[in-house]
């Protein structure tokens, strides 16, 4: 019989991966120091995180919810060239929401300017492709700054 005793473990817990690996340390610490390709650095993630502050301190009072969740599934899809792809029958399904309403949330999002459709997609033509601003593009007669369109 075994005398190690092992914590107890709570209901639905045990299909959870372990937080850490080895000697406790996250596994990015265990002696590899370099960046996975692919990552944003530093300096992006906090660029996102700056357009997430700005969205939600000046910007998402004046939303509906449609709107909120379909502008905040696109951000969270932007790669790193700007662009978020997605299909709008994806993003009713994320949000909660109808496709016509993810289709008119799209729709008022381009006219508040916070939202811009690089690319239509269609069935044989793959997803619509979307790049995302934080507010529009004045705010209370000052004009704000968006990095150039690539």
């Amino acid at each position: 019989m075994n005398t190690q005793t092992k914590p107890p473990i709570l209901e639905g817990c045990a299909v959870l991966p372990p937080m850490h690996q080895g000697n406790g340390l996250p596994r990015r610490h265990q002696g590899d120091t370099s960046k996975a390709k692919g990552k944003p650095g530093r300096r992006n993630t906090a660029d996102r995180f700056a357009v997430l502050n700005t969205f939600a301190d000046f910007t998402m009072a004046g939303l509906a919810r449609a709107e909120i969740a379909v502008w905040l599934l696109l951000w969270r899809d932007t790669k790193p060239d700007g662009l978020a792809r997605t299909s709008q029958a994806d993003l009713a399904r994320r949000a909660g929401i109808d496709v016509s309403t993810a289709k008119r949330a799209v729709a008022r999002l381009v006219r508040r300017q916070l939202l811009t459709v690089v690319f239509r997609g269609s069935l044989r033509r793959g997803p619509s492709k979307y790049r995302v601003h934080p507010t529009t593009r004045s705010v209370g007669g000052v004009s704000c700054t968006f990095p150039p369109d690539p």
